[in-house]
């Protein structure tokens, strides 16, 4: 797969992830889409609960669904959209939206396992508005297994 029509695949996906997004307390729609070594894309949305801090990203929902397969060190790229809900539950907007604190840590738990710099791409909801990133650029100096002193996860 080319770059770009790995950025198109994973950005689609992400949209359509981000139409079942369960956020009726922020009205910010996040669909994430995993691609793996092998080529399939995993999604997630992002799932909140009236009792804020059980939320879940999106991010973290496809991580988890890709690592409940067993296959959470071939993650190659995630992609990233949001957006606020409009009235029928569709995220709108036309700004590139990133993953938030949280999720740059648990992509870079995926990045340690997979032993590669997983390319994060930020896409809007709505429109081509897309940003190439990697997760070491958006989590410089980030903590892993290594400062555990447990070297690469395995």
């Amino acid at each position: 797969m080319t770059d770009h029509h790995t950025r198109d695949s994973l950005i689609a996906a992400a949209r359509i992830a981000a139409r079942n997004a369960h956020a009726p307390y922020s009205h910010f729609a996040v669909g994430a889409a995993v691609l793996l070594t092998d080529g399939r894309i995993v999604t997630g949305a992002n799932f909140e609960n009236a009792s804020y801090g059980l939320s879940l990203c999106a991010e973290t929902v496809a991580l988890a669904t890709v690592n409940s397969g067993g296959n959470l060190r071939e993650v190659v790229a995630i992609g990233v959209i949001g957006g606020v809900m409009d009235a029928d539950g569709h995220p709108t907007g036309t700004t590139p939206v990133g993953p938030c604190g949280r999720c740059r840590q648990i992509i870079n738990e995926a990045a340690d396992m997979a032993g590669r710099d997983i390319i994060v791409w930020c896409g809007a909801a709505e429109g081509d508005a897309v940003e190439r990133r990697t997760i070491a650029e958006l989590l410089p100096h980030a903590f892993g297994p290594k400062d555990l002193g447990l070297g690469a996860a395995k």
